[in-house]
């Protein structure tokens, strides 16, 4: 087919992936014109997207403590009282959510060993559409397969007596749903998460509704508006979901183990949380820091984070520019082709494989399926013809660990970054910090935590009560890197009011976001603007390797601007 053939195929057979209608896809009246805000002044660009943050604490005073949510617990503290499991599943960023929600619970079992340990600590798991290694590299077009999210099930070993805890942003990812509808065929009980209202996605999507119609599902409706910037739901709509989520997983623990209540809620400390983060000293370290990244990249330099216990949240946060901003993803080693990622993310303490497992909590969990079993699969195209390799190797040669990596040192400007949560860094981290950057032509440390007075250092003051799962540090450290990131690409002219316009097209969802925002800002019928798109993808497939591909969207938009 030529681009026109694709594009009416796309508009006519494909209508289940036009997703215009759902809140999570609009645009958001509280950021219009983010762009603009940001050029003017930082701060006042971080305050802007924070308010949008706010929308998550009203969601969560009515969520947690509700009857659903009371289920959830009930039914997750049985599963692992009679030696059952407890399962995440989710794509992308609620894919990424699921590993990390599994890693905070083993990670807590790790470091209290003992009895408990040895009956609780291996009974958490996730599902993370593509494997671990898209945790690290999204995996294209894999979210579009609900027969993926079943054979992930299926591999997993879920049974009667079992609980999933399904997480899709949209409410609608095809792969989460997989995963819903195996894990019922199979007799596990599930909790389906998303953000999106459950009557709009019961009218407007049959997949939607034969989930939310399944009597073994227990829906928590999480809707929380539009978010900061149009579409991009590893913002608002996961830090929604890793509160509700991760608190529940706090009240499991408390219970199986017999441990003593917390003296305040979740709801109550995310407030707090986002009070201190709203405060002036913070919102100034984030300005500052957003300045000096996008002034880093806008030299063509590089930056390498290096941190310890909360290296995975980190990777979430850089994986997921890749797509969102249609910046280079991370590179393998002995990829002399690939241009090098902006921002990459290493453990100084320990060698690769190890990092890994450190990362993780445990061993990686990665896919091998064979070109037969994708095509039994009903996986179309290149998947199908050429299988992507997912497997453990492939992951490794991420160079994650204290190896000596100079490519992202060899080229100036460059800095190494250290990234602590908590009052002080251990010495162990900070020497071992100190020795591996000292190759780099900078170095800063982003800290959340009491102010240290180091040189180099941005702080944003945080204090919280503590919790065995460490929850709140998790998503303070979560919506400082969300803010972190986005901000830096506003300020890189990659948002369009509060648009993603330089966003990348690895998803039907995003094909039609893509669509949808030139159509927006061209004053285009949808019909006009998909073809449009769809020329611009045909045009840029012959962009040679290792030069950086630009996104078909901001392709269009400039081609359609002369």
């Amino acid at each position: 087919m030529d681009y026109i053939q694709k594009a009416r195929h796309f508009e006519e057979n494909e209508k289940e992936f036009h997703l215009g209608f759902l809140p999570t896809e609009q645009s958001s009246p509280l950021t219009r014109g983010l762009d603009r805000i940001f050029a003017a002044s930082t701060q006042d660009g971080v305050r802007m997207l924070q308010r949008v943050d706010r929308n998550v604490l009203e969601m969560a005073e009515k969520i947690i403590g509700s009857n659903a949510y009371n289920k959830m617990v009930l039914d997750g503290t049985a599963a692992l009282t009679n030696g059952c499991k407890i399962v995440f599943s989710g794509c992308g960023a609620t894919g990424r959510l699921a590993i990390l929600l599994e890693g905070m619970w083993r990670r807590y079992f790790l470091d209290n060993p003992g009895l408990a340990a040895e009956r609780w600590g291996d009974s958490v798991f996730s599902i993370m559409t593509g494997g671990d290694y898209a945790l690290v590299r999204s995996v294209e077009f894999f979210e579009d397969y609900h027969e993926f999210g079943r054979q992930q099930v299926r591999e997993l070993g879920m049974g009667a007596g079992d609980v999933l805890i399904a997480i899709t942003e949209g409410g609608e990812t095809s792969s989460v749903l997989g995963t819903v509808e195996e894990a019922a065929r199979l007799g596990a009980k599930i909790c389906l998460l998303f953000n999106n209202p459950a009557d709009l996605l019961y009218s407007k999507l049959e997949r939607c509704r034969r989930a939310l119609e399944n009597p073994a599902v227990t829906v928590l409706d999480l809707s929380c508006g539009p978010m900061a910037v149009a579409g991009s739901t590893r913002m608002q709509a996961t830090t929604s979901e890793q509160l509700v989520a991760g608190a529940a997983l706090e009240e499991i623990l408390r219970q199986v183990t017999g441990g003593e209540a917390s003296g305040t809620d979740a709801s109550s400390e995310f407030r707090s949380l986002l009070y201190q983060l709203g405060l002036p000293d913070a919102v100034s370290a984030m300005a500052g820091y957003i300045d000096f990244e996008a002034d880093m990249y806008r030299r063509h330099g590089l930056i390498t984070y290096f941190a310890d216990d909360y290296l995975l949240d980190i990777f979430t946060d850089t994986t997921e520019r890749s797509p969102t901003f249609m910046v280079p993803p991370f590179r393998k080693s002995g990829d002399g082709i690939s241009a090098q990622s902006w921002a990459f993310v290493k453990n100084p303490l320990m060698p690769t494989p190890a990092a890994w497992e450190r990362c993780l909590s445990r061993s990686p969990r990665c896919l091998t399926w064979t070109r037969a079993e994708y095509q039994r699969m009903g996986a179309a195209g290149q998947i199908a013809q050429t299988p992507p390799r997912l497997d453990v190797a492939e992951l490794e040669k991420f160079i994650i660990g204290s190896e000596d990596t100079p490519c992202r040192y060899q080229n100036t400007p460059n800095a190494a970054v250290l990234i602590s949560v908590g009052d002080s860094v251990p010495p162990r981290l900070e020497e071992a910090f100190a020795r591996r950057a000292n190759n780099y032509e900078d170095r800063k440390h982003l800290t959340l935590g009491r102010p240290k007075n180091l040189p180099g250092e941005f702080v944003v003051p945080f204090k919280t009560a503590g919790s065995p799962l460490h929850l709140m540090e998790h998503l303070a450290l979560k919506l400082v890197l969300n803010t972190v990131s986005t901000g830096t690409m506003v300020k890189l002219g990659r948002v369009e009011s509060n648009w993603m316009s330089w966003v990348d097209i690895s998803n039907k969802k995003l094909l039609d976001r893509g669509v949808r925002l030139i159509s927006e800002l061209c004053g285009l019928p949808y019909t006009h603007a998909c073809t449009e798109l769809f020329k611009s993808i045909d045009e840029l497939a012959s962009t040679p390797p290792g030069e950086e591909r630009p996104s078909p969207v901001q392709y269009t938009l400039r081609r359609l601007a002369k």
